[in-house]
């Protein structure tokens, strides 16, 4: 079976989650013998940054981003087969809704645009109500990757019975001591620190965060905020506290070092539709605090983390100190975490996937 894959997020300025789970994915999809992934992307000079460089070969459509975005939304054209030929499936796994005389399958990674709307722009809200209007009339299947997000799914409109619930996968480093050591290095880590990483936006939630920092007031450990500036103002006006350490943007294997040698994750996104963070930092062994009401509460159940109201500071502050202060829950929880994780393969997601497919076909 061959299907083409959009994979243009990975040449946007912030490609973020959804471009590296939509190469994990179609990779997973490719080493199986019975697929054949093409992507296809807009007309580009040279290659995505690492690491969102597409594992599979790339078609390339005669237009600039904007202008094939606009044409795929507004005129249903052009279609991929002009670059990739014939295929069996077209499958968007988010962003700008392609077309295609091929069967649809759409992978929505998550309807944050409906629950928040202040955080996006008059441009960014049009583009993804197009998309999700798009979806409802032309998917034959719909996939998301977690309970949370199916069910907003049929609350937008989208029929049940076309919805399928397909896990996302996890891909972390092998991390040795060496490497811990020379992520603290680096970045001058000397005490105990905890984590967070993502792309800086508002739904991430790190006003929230900064603030339950402060009710810890903590000189014996640092806060250690890892991952690229997205949009928007992510501090409130009384700035940065001094043991809280920016990393920007670094490579995975430094990021999984950063999880490894933390003595807890924080991750109180405001939303979100899977939350890869969480299941890379429970893979990791770091014990994770996140947020009810959304997507991350799923992954932590059973103890396999720490979920708070991401609304209160203080519930925030206290959920980091019951893993920092108390070694056997932070361990317990940790083995957890671990368990929960090793569940989560790319392997299974692409199972799923196919079989998404085969159904449409």
């Amino acid at each position: 079976m061959r299907v083409a894959v959009p994979l243009e997020q990975c040449w946007h300025e912030v490609p973020g989650g959804t471009a590296l789970t939509s190469i994990d994915l179609a990779r997973a999809l490719d080493a199986r013998p019975d697929i054949e992934v093409v992507g296809v992307a807009a007309r580009h000079r040279t290659s995505p940054e690492s690491p969102f460089v597409p594992t599979v070969p790339v078609r390339h459509l005669p237009f600039p981003r904007l202008l094939l975005y606009e044409a795929w939304h507004g005129i249903r054209y052009p279609h991929v087969e002009s670059a990739t030929g014939p295929v069996d499936v077209l499958h968007v796994l988010g962003g700008a809704i392609a077309a295609s005389d091929a069967p649809m399958v759409v992978t929505i990674h998550d309807l944050a645009f409906r629950h928040h709307p202040s955080m996006f722009t008059r441009h960014g809200l049009r583009f993804f109500n197009r998309a999700l209007d798009l979806t409802r009339r032309y998917a034959r299947r719909v996939l998301v990757p977690s309970q949370a997000t199916l069910e907003d799914c049929v609350r937008a409109g989208i029929p049940s019975d076309r919805l399928r619930l397909v896990p996302w996968g996890c891909t972390v480093s092998t991390v040795t001591d060496a490497d811990i050591a020379a992520a603290r290095s680096r970045f001058g880590l000397e005490r105990d620190y905890v984590v967070v990483v993502g792309t800086l936006e508002p739904r991430k939630n790190l006003t929230g965060l900064l603030a339950a920092w402060r009710l810890l007031d903590r000189d014996d450990l640092d806060l250690v905020v890892v991952g690229p500036s997205g949009w928007g103002d992510v501090t409130d006006s009384s700035g940065v506290p001094p043991n809280v350490t920016m990393t920007g943007f670094v490579d995975v294997l430094v990021r999984d070092a950063l999880y490894a040698g933390a003595v807890a994750s924080a991750y109180p996104s405001l939303f979100e539709g899977f939350g890869l963070p969480v299941l890379e930092s429970m893979a990791l062994g770091c014990p994770v605090v996140t947020s009810v009401g959304t997507s991350t509460e799923e992954l932590v159940a059973g103890g396999a983390g720490v979920a708070v109201d991401p609304t209160d500071p203080a519930a925030i502050a206290a959920g980091i100190a019951s893993l920092v202060d108390d070694a056997p829950f932070r361990e317990s929880t940790a083995r957890a975490g671990q368990d929960r994780a090793a569940g989560y393969t790319w392997e299974q997601a692409a199972r799923l996937t196919v079989e998404a497919y085969q159904e449409v076909v």
